[in-house]
């Protein structure tokens, strides 16, 4: 079968790999898309993981083979499934942090969503396989796994009615937590990025304000927003360092904080501590999603409650990733959510 193999920085290689076989509770589902998410960018971009590797997770397709013991799923089903599951009975898990378990990132499916065909594990198949509704395209159906993340995340957030939010970030995951946040209610969400088609784009969901940083600073244009009090919650949802510290000063006394992505690990920057003990802010990270948030994101997407198919952009097939990769970090290629299909 064909595979997306990444092998280096600016090399990946559209190439032959050996069709993966199944064993007992296992299944071989054929890809039919797999969306580009900004943590597989980030790992291409600074080869954070080892290689030679097929990534991709945003993966959804059709079942062509069952092994034995599966007995929820049959050849021909439509299905969507996760690539890391909890063990539900560490110390992490039982606190409800299952993303920390030590099970979590060992486990995976096989190869990466970047390829003709992929083996679910056991595990996967029991904990995270839902059918995908008649009415739900395989397109949207990409995004179960990436709403999942951002319900998971505002699950840690203390969020009210009326509340100002401000998303640092308007991709794909900024797309998503703009809707989400306008159906708990808050009061205004205002959006900020470098590029002026996202920020046009994501007007589209019902922002109350934009802001481009290269043209603004941030922090003095959320003070004019504001009438100088700050947001109530910043999430950062873009990989950019800077924003983290432009985010504690965005927020007002009592604010949250909730970092949505990855940082280089060697990134520094200087924070004012005080804001924490004075101002009682509350900095929470958030990583990745679990089996609890699966079937409510299907359903959302299912139900149009939240709009995939505003967000996507552009499909590409399984020998463009690479040219996907660029297009997503070209800031002239206009583009939000890119698909692989096969």
């Amino acid at each position: 079968m064909k595979a997306a193999v990444y092998y280096d920085i600016g090399d990946i290689r559209y190439e032959e790999v050996d069709k993966p076989a199944i064993g007992f509770g296992e299944v071989l589902v054929k890809m039919e898309a797999c969306g580009l998410c900004g943590t597989d960018i980030h790992k291409m971009l600074h080869k954070t993981v080892d290689t030679p590797v097929v990534l991709g997770h945003e993966a959804v397709g059709k079942i062509v083979e069952v092994g034995d013991g599966v007995e929820k799923f049959k050849v021909g089903d439509r299905v969507f499934f996760a690539h890391h599951v909890p063990c539900f009975t560490c110390e992490y898990c039982i606190r409800e942090k299952y993303t920390l378990c030590n099970q979590f990132k060992e486990t995976n499916i096989h190869p990466g969503g970047f390829s003709e065909y992929i083996r679910v594990p056991r595990l996967n198949v029991e904990n995270t396989m839902h059918i995908i509704p008649e009415s739900l395209s395989y397109m949207e159906a990409t995004l179960i796994e990436p709403l999942s993340c951002c319900l998971y995340g505002l699950k840690k957030l203390n969020i009210r009615y009326g509340d100002k939010v401000l998303i640092m970030g308007a991709g794909q995951v900024g797309a998503l937590f703009c809707q989400l946040v306008k159906s708990l209610g808050v009061g205004e969400v205002f959006v900020s990025d470098i590029s002026d088609y996202k920020l046009e784009k994501i007007k589209d969901f019902g922002v109350s304000g934009t802001i481009n940083v290269f043209e603004e600073n941030i922090v003095d244009s959320i003070n004019k927003l504001t009438n100088n009090k700050g947001v109530n919650i910043a999430i950062v949802a873009a990989g950019v360092p800077s924003l983290l510290k432009d985010a504690i000063n965005c927020v007002d006394r009592g604010g949250q904080v909730l970092v949505f992505s990855p940082f280089n690990s060697e990134t520094l920057m200087e924070i004012d501590g005080d804001k924490f003990f004075n101002d009682e802010i509350s900095v929470i990270g958030s990583y990745s999603s679990t089996p609890y948030e699966y079937d409510i994101g299907m359903n959302m997407i299912a139900n149009k409650e939240i709009d995939g198919n505003k967000m996507i952009t552009h499909v590409l097939k399984l020998s463009e990733l690479e040219k996907a990769l660029n297009m997503s970090t070209d800031i002239d290629e206009n583009s939000m959510k890119i698909i692989i299909e096969p």
